[in-house]
C-alpha cells in the first residue's frame, strides 16, 4: 500500500474510533481509491453469483423438454434479471473496481480526482441492486421482456414497473459518476511527462469507455423514463393505438445497447493488453494503433445499432448501411487481435493463470466476432434473428471475452492489492474447468439456433434436447468451478507465498504494466521531467 493510503487510514480512524464500528466504518465513508476499488471488486463478485443462480434457473428448467421447474412467465423473469445483474451489477461494476485500483497508479496520480464522488458512485450500487432484485417479490413480478424491456410487452409488468426503472437509473448515475471521475483523473492527474501516448493501454481503454457511457446512458435513461409515462401517465410514445411506434424504443434501446457492449468489451481488451506483453515479456506490438483502434471501435460502435433490428422492417437502404458499418467494426478488432499475437510472436512465453486466460480471452473472444459477422449479414440475420444462435454469439463475446478479462486481472493484479501470490496450482485448475466448461454451455447453442431454436423459452421440441442437456451441464459445471476462483483469491487476501517487487518471474524491466514507450515510473511516485 502506499504513504497516501496508510496517511489517509490514520486520518480516518482519528474520526471513527468507536471501537469494533472502526473497521466498518472505515469502509462506509472511504475516499481511498484502493479501498473503493475493493468494494466494486467485492460487490460484482457477489453480483456474479446472483446473476449466476438465475441462469442456473433457466439452464434447469431447459435441461429436457417440457416445463419441469417454474412458470413460464417466471422463467422470462429469471432471464430479465440474469442479464440486467449481470451487465450492470457484475461486469461494468468489476471494471470499475479495476479502474479504481489501477488507473491512479498508472498515471502517478495520488488519488482519484473526485474521492468524495468515488465513494458515493459506489455506495449506489447496492442500493440499486437490491431495488432491481426486490422487484421479483413485487405483485405481478419483475419484468418478463428481456433486458431489451421491449414494449408492448415490458408495460404488462404491472406494479413491479417503477421500482425497475428507477433501479435501472440508479445503475445508470452509478456509471456516469464513476466515468465522469475517471476521465478527469487522467486528463489532470498524469504525472509530469506522462503523455498521452505513454499511458498504459488499460488507461486508455478507460479514457474511451467512460466517454461512451457518458454518452449513451442518458440515452437509456430517457428511453425506459418514455416507458413510464406511457405505462403511467398516457402518453403513447410506444403505443400504436395512441399513435406511437414501439419500434422507436428498439432504436431507443439498442442506440444505448451497442455502444453498451463495447463499455463492457473495451477495459477487457485494456487488461489483455497489459497481461500479454508481460508474459511474452517483450513490449506490446504496435502501442500506438491500439489506441487508434480502440478509438475507432467506439466511434463505429455508435453507427451500427440497427443491427440488432433488421427484422423490423427497415427499408433496404438501411439493411445495408447497418450492415456494412457493423462489417467494417471487424477491421480496428482485427488490428487488436493481430496485435496481440504479434506481441507473443517469439516472446519468451510462459503460462501462468493471467496468461492462460488471457490466451483463451483471445480464442474464444475471436469465435464470437466471427459468429457477430454471420449475423451482421442481413439476409442470412433474419434465419438467426432471436434464435439461440444469438445467446450463443453474445455469451462467447461477454463471458470468455468480458468475464475472462476481468478473471484474467485479478489474477494479474492480485500480487500487487494483497502482497501475496495466490496458489498457482489451484488457479491453473480453475482456468481449466472454466474453459471447458464455458465451451460446454455456449458452443452447442450455436448448433440450436442454426437448426431453429428460439431464444426466452422455457419449453421446446425434442429435436434440441440432447444439445440443451450438454449445455445445462455446462451452465452448472461453469458455475461451480467459480467458486473455486473465490476460494483462491480468499487464500490469497489471508496470506500466503510473499510477492516479491516483481512477482512474475523473468518479467525484468516490465514491471505491472507495459506501455511503450515505457515512461519511468514506480506506480508510487512519479519523477519530476525537467
Amino acid at each position: 500500500m502506499s504513504n497516501i493510503s496508510t496517511h489517509s487510514h490514520e486520518q480516518h480512524d482519528e474520526h471513527h474510533d468507536h471501537g469494533p464500528a472502526k473497521g466498518l466504518l472505515r469502509w462506509v465513508f472511504t475516499t481511498n481509491h484502493k479501498d473503493i476499488g475493493t468494494l466494486y471488486l467485492v460487490f460484482s463478485l457477489i453480483m456474479l453469483f446472483v446473476g449466476g443462480t438465475f441462469s442456473l434457473v433457466i439452464r434447469a428448467e431447459l435441461f429436457q423438454p417440457g416445463l419441469q421447474f417454474v412458470h413460464p412467465d417466471f422463467f422470462n423473469q429469471m432471464t430479465t434479471m440474469h442479464a440486467l445483474i449481470m451487465v450492470f451489477g457484475m461486469i461494468m461494476p468489476a471494471f470499475v473496481g479495476f479502474a479504481n485500483w489501477m488507473i491512479p497508479m498508472m498515471i502517478g496520480a495520488p488519488d482519484m480526482a473526485l474521492p468524495r464522488l468515488n465513494n458515493w458512485s459506489f455506495w449506489i450500487l447496492p442500493f440499486a441492486g437490491t431495488l432491481l432484485l426486490s422487484t421479483l417479490f413485487m405483485d405481478g413480478g419483475a419484468p418478463a421482456s428481456g433486458w431489451t424491456l421491449y414494449p408492448p410487452l415490458v408495460l404488462q409488468t404491472g406494479n413491479a414497473l417503477p421500482f425497475a426503472i428507477f433501479a435501472v437509473h440508479l445503475l445508470g448515475i452509478s456509471s456516469i459518476l464513476g466515468a465522469i471521475n475517471i476521465i478527469v483523473t487522467i486528463l489532470n492527474m498524469r504525472a509530469p511527462g506522462m503523455t498521452l501516448l505513454k499511458m498504459p493501454l488499460f488507461v486508455w481503454t478507460w479514457l474511451i469507455t467512460a466517454y461512451l457511457l457518458i454518452a449513451v446512458m442518458p440515452v437509456l435513461a430517457g428511453g425506459v423514463t418514455m416507458l413510464l409515462t406511457d405505462a403511467f401517465f398516457g402518453t403513447s410514445f410506444f403505443q400504436a393505438a395512441g399513435g406511437g411506434d414501439p419500434v422507436l424504443f428498439q432504436h431507443i434501446f439498442w442506440f444505448f445497447g451497442h455502444p453498451e457492449v463495447y463499455i463492457i468489451i473495451l477495459p477487457a481488451f485494456g487488461i489483455i493488453s497489459q497481461v500479454i506483453p508481460t508474459f511474452a515479456r517483450k513490449p506490446l506490438f504496435g502501442y500506438s494503433s491500439m489506441v487508434y483502434a480502440t478509438a475507432g471501435i467506439a466511434f463505429l460502435s455508435f453507427i451500427v445499432w440497427a443491427h440488432h433490428m433488421f427484422t423490423v422492417g427497415m427499408p433496404l437502404a438501411g439493411q445495408l448501411f447497418f450492415m456494412l458499418s457493423t462489417m467494417l467494426i471487424a477491421i480496428p478488432t482485427g488490428v487488436k487481435i493481430f496485435n496481440w499475437t504479434a506481441t507473443m510472436w517469439r516472446g519468451s512465453l510462459s503460462f501462468e493463470t493471467p496468461m492462460l486466460f488471457a490466451l483463451a480471452f483471445l480464442f474464444l473472444f475471436t469465435i464470437g466476432g466471427f459468429s457477430g459477422l454471420m449475423l451482421a449479414i442481413a439476409p442470412a440475420d433474419f434465419q438467426y434473428h432471436d434464435s439461440y444462435f444469438v445467446v450463443a454469439h453474445f455469451h462467447y463475446v461477454l463471458v470468455p471475452g468480458g468475464l475472462f478479462g476481468a478473471i484474467a486481472g485479478a489474477y494479474y493484479w492480485l500480487p500487487k492489492w494483497t502482497g501475496h501470490m495466490y496458489d498457482e496450482k489451484l488457479g491453473k485448475i480453475h482456468f481449466w474447468l472454466s474453459a471447458i466448461f464455458v465451451n460446454l454451455l455456449f458452443f452447442p447453442q450455436h448448433f440450436l439456433g442454426l437448426a431453429g431454436m428460439p431464444r426466452r423459452i422455457p419449453d421446446y421440441a425434442v429435436q434440441f434436447a440432447d444439445f440443451n442437456m450438454l449445455s445445462s451441464i455446462g451452465a452448472f459445471g461453469f458455475g461451480f468451478s467459480q467458486l473455486l476462483f473465490v476460494y483462491i483469491v480468499i487464500k490469497c487476501v489471508r496470506g500466503g507465498e510473499k510477492a516479491g517487487a516483481k512477482a512474475w518471474d523473468g518479467a525484468e524491466g516490465l514491471e505491472w504494466t507495459l506501455p511503450s514507450p515505457p515512461p519511468y515510473h514506480t506506480f508510487e511516485e512519479a519523477p519530476v521531467v525537467k
